[in-house]
């Protein structure tokens, strides 16, 4: 839940996950980006695709959500790219203990100097096909084998 508080309402938005609140919150933050058009966005894209074209800089698909103009889009991406970047949210995965796992497997390839981006979706798809006690260890090392 998230309550809006304005001079002349009180709006409260409701969500079915807290990675959709979550970037609801994020979105809001930008200078122009009111509620209407956070909600527009996450009604046209799941969380994980806005964070996709946030991080690839994609302007024209933010540009398709409406209400959101290109110098909105360019703002998003300024705004909320460095943000998204050092909480190191992944919206696919918003679950308690196995995004711990992922997390600490992320900084590990990170560390190790590999990019981003590439390092998430290694890890997402090693994830996929390994049981759900996979330690850090083996994560790491899957994933390094498919780097």
């Amino acid at each position: 839940m998230h309550l809006a508080v304005r001079e002349d309402a009180h709006v409260l938005f409701g969500f079915f996950q807290d990675s959709e609140r979550l970037m609801f919150r994020h979105l809001i933050s930008v200078s122009g980006i009111g509620p209407a058009s956070a909600i527009a966005a996450l009604s046209a894209m799941q969380p994980s695709e806005l964070q996709e074209a946030i991080f690839s800089e994609d302007v024209e698909t933010l540009k398709k959500i409406k209400g959101i103009g290109a110098k909105s889009a360019q703002r998003i991406i300024v705004d909320l790219k460095d943000k998204l970047g050092s909480l190191e949210v992944n919206f696919d995965n918003f679950s308690g203990s196995s995004n711990t796992v992922r997390s600490e497997a992320l900084k590990a390839l990170q560390n190790l100097g590999f990019d981003r981006r590439k390092a998430q979706k290694i890890i997402d798809e090693v994830l996929k096909s390994a049981d759900e006690s996979i330690g850090i260890e083996d994560l790491i090392k899957r994933s390094l084998k498919s780097l």
